[in-house]
């Protein structure tokens, strides 16, 4: 037989044996579709009239097996009512259970990834051969959602319901070894022998050394348990992966109930179970949140890659002040390839800078990420300095001296005198224009802002910011230099506090006033640590330093008088005169010390509760719901600000900012998505019932237009 689709192909040989190699046309990858599952089923249903078939081979003709469903295709299912979701679902199935019971053996070769409903469609098959660099997996609880074609039904019996939870739970690609050690797939092969080894051994299975027959059986059959058994597993489970995913990611729980009730029942009829979970999940805010975001992520690298076309690569760069930042933005460099000089005036900071450079390669040679030989050929990529002189050569320069214009002016103005033509010059500054730095650069069109975040080697945004005078040129180089450090670059208009600094310090204004008002700080982390942030934000505050809010707050309150301004004294003033800095002096709203592992431990603070009660009294309490409204509306109100004067040029690229910047909840989607969600009008009413608290709490005239007439700021 013969088929010939959009998206796969199917030839057969003269030994009886079909190959259906799944190749999306006009695409560099393999995705499922629409169209994709309806050649599948035309395909299979051949293949099953087909007598003279002995054995099928799936390959690909991509890179990558399938790296998944079309999620932009799939977030139209979800708009669906139930019953039209879990019919569309119960049609896909019927796709993979009809290839699943062809009436001859099945083998995946699986070149490379293979990806939630690609690798749903290798669990479909009989035998699974994996080249050695590729990867397997099942993400879609990253989604708020869960495997709806089989996943929850063939893993378990494969692997085993605990390896398949955390498989499934856990939503993480799986390298080829644990891959084979777990019995996901029956052999590992280099990259080249994939197709070859699956012939062979699909060959094995036609000369009968192995019964696919009694393996189909096994797997399409309830599994057997003793109460105990499964009393000790699932117990054992629900504990480690609700630690972990936490009370607002429901998927992952889903998902054990799903296994749990699916494996004591036959295929067909647990295959009705995932698709009822399934569709729970996919009706959830949560899993509209999380793919919002996927495909706002999508729209970031889309946007950046616009940027970067036909852009040379910076082959050399330098960082100008070591010290924790500037060597990790050293090591971020070095760890992706790229050698990076590390000026400094000071020989210990050097030190200081290489010594953090070191510590960050041994800890991926600990994780077994890296070899001791190429940690130190890493390494070796950097090159500390005292004087400018290597900097004649390189392409790209990030200043990341102290928080201090007058300093950064004078030494931008330096560096730039030692560069060759056309070099640029990016600053790491977190708050201070860019405009107002390049004053003192003859040169200001090769000047730009690169804006890290810190841990350099965990936080995934760049903000890259365009001052008056910026080139195109430089902001693409810079926006591809940001890439070649594996970071997430979001291009930016100037304004002091750009983007994720000019929302963050309305949270924080928002945090002074409730203090003000006599609100404990301790239940004020608690509470907003339970809404979904990382930490609370005087946690947070301590873990950015105290001094460095101090300065960044005197350039916002600069910038935006009327709402980012205060009077009198409020904690973060008192603290910076008092030097409690936070983690770096040991102590601020928070004591601190080393545990076992040398890494700062949070203690409680009766000093620091003691020097807040002399400022603003005894505490009162307040309802959650009133600390989580007047931490959130300033945030979000300043957002819409940042997106309606042209500060970030979208709503996907304004919350993606805010995710991966200061750790915004993602299962709220970003602080415009959270606004679209409540919905602007009942936004704006809320906002309003805090209006006596200043301007900060007044949404604009732009949101309030938008609310009358129904509108988002997200169209998917």
């Amino acid at each position: 037989m013969k088929f010939e689709g959009n998206t796969l192909r199917v030839q057969t040989n003269e030994v009886g044996i079909a190959t259906l190699t799944l190749d999306l046309k006009d695409s560099s990858v393999n995705k499922f579709g629409s169209q994709a599952l309806a050649e599948l089923a035309q395909a299979v249903e051949l293949l099953q009239q087909d007598s003279s078939v002995k054995g099928l081979l799936i390959s690909s003709a991509k890179d990558a097996f399938v790296v998944g469903a079309d999620i932009t295709e799939f977030m139209g299912w979800f708009q669906l009512e139930e019953d039209a979701l879990a019919q569309k679902l119960r049609d896909a199935h019927s796709i993979f259970t009809s290839l699943s019971n062809l009436p001859f053996p099945t083998v995946a070769a699986v070149n490379g990834l293979a990806l939630g409903g690609g690798f749903e469609l290798c669990l479909a098959c009989d035998y699974r051969v994996m080249a050695d660099s590729a990867k397997v997996g099942l993400p879609e609880t990253q989604l708020g959602i869960y495997p709806g074609w089989g996943g929850t039904v063939r893993l378990p019996r494969l692997i085993g319901v605990d390896n398949a939870c955390e498989w499934i739970c856990g939503g993480q690609q799986k390298r080829s070894a644990d891959a084979m050690k777990d019995g996901a797939v029956d052999a590992v092969v280099a990259a080249a022998n994939v197709v070859s080894s699956a012939e062979h051994l699909l060959q094995q299975v036609l000369d009968g050394k192995l019964d696919y027959q009694a393996r189909r059986e096994r797997l399409q059959a309830a599994m057997e348990f003793s109460p105990i058994e499964k009393m000790m597993i699932f117990e054992s489970v629900r504990a480690v992966v609700g630690a972990k995913a936490g009370r607002h990611y429901p998927a992952p729980m889903e998902a054990i109930k799903s296994v749990e009730k699916g494996i004591f029942q036959t295929i067909d009829k647990a295959i009705e179970t995932e698709i009822k979970g399934f569709v729970k999940m996919a009706k959830s805010p949560v899993a509209r949140s999380l793919v919002g975001l996927f495909l706002n992520d999508q729209l970031v690298k889309k946007t950046a890659s616009k940027y970067t076309k036909g852009v040379e690569p910076v082959s050399h760069a330098a960082v100008l002040g070591a010290g924790i930042m500037g060597g990790g933005i050293a090591y971020q460099s070095a760890s992706k390839g790229t050698p990076i000089v590390m000026k400094d005036i000071r020989q210990e900071a050097l030190d200081l800078g290489m010594n953090e450079a070191s510590k960050l390669f041994g800890k991926q040679v600990e994780r077994g990420k890296l070899s001791s030989e190429k940690a130190m050929q890493g390494l070796g990529k950097i090159t500390p300095v005292l004087s400018y002189g290597e900097l004649s050569a390189v392409d790209l320069v990030v200043e990341a001296v102290v928080e201090n214009p007058k300093i950064k002016q004078s030494v931008l103005a330096e560096t730039e005198a030692q560069l060759k033509e056309g070099a640029i010059l990016a600053s790491n500054t977190s708050t201070i224009s860019i405009t107002h730095l390049a004053e003192a650069l003859k040169h200001p069109e090769n000047f730009c802002g690169m804006h890290f975040f810190n841990p350099v080697h965990r936080m995934p945004l760049v903000e890259v910011i365009r001052g008056e005078k910026t080139s195109e040129a430089t902001i693409a180089k810079t926006v591809a230099y940001a890439q070649a450090l594996g970071k997430t670059p979001i291009v930016v208009n100037d304004c002091p506090g750009f983007l994720v600094n000019r929302v963050l310090f309305p949270y924080f204004a928002g945090f002074s006033a409730l203090l003000k008002d006599g609100a404990d700080y301790q239940a004020v982390d608690k509470v907003m640590e339970r809404f979904g942030w990382p930490m609370g934000p005087a946690y947070l505050l301590d873990v950015v330093g105290i001094d460095t809010a101090y300065h960044a707050d005197q350039v916002m309150a600069g910038g935006f008088p009327d709402r980012m301004g205060h009077d009198g004294e409020n904690a973060i003033d008192r603290f910076y005169a008092l030097k409690r800095f936070g983690q770096k002096s040991g102590s601020g709203f928070y004591q601190y010390e080393a545990d076992r592992k040398g890494k700062p431990k949070k203690l409680a603070s009766a000093e620091a509760q003691g020097l807040i009660q002399s400022l603003h009294g005894e505490h009162q309490t307040f309802a959650d719901e009133e600390i989580i409204a007047r931490m959130m509306i300033p945030l979000c109100i300043e957002t819409a600000r940042c997106l309606e004067e042209n500060i970030v040029a979208s709503a996907a690229e304004a919350d993606m900012g805010l995710v991966y910047g200061i750790g915004f909840p993602p299962y709220l989607g970003g602080a415009l998505h959270y606004m679209d969600q409540m919905g602007l009008a009942a936004f704006c009413e809320m906002a309003d019932r805090f209006k006596h608290l200043g301007k900060l709490y007044e949404p604009t005239q732009a949101m309030r237009a938008m609310a009358a007439e129904q509108r988002t700021y997200h169209q998917y």
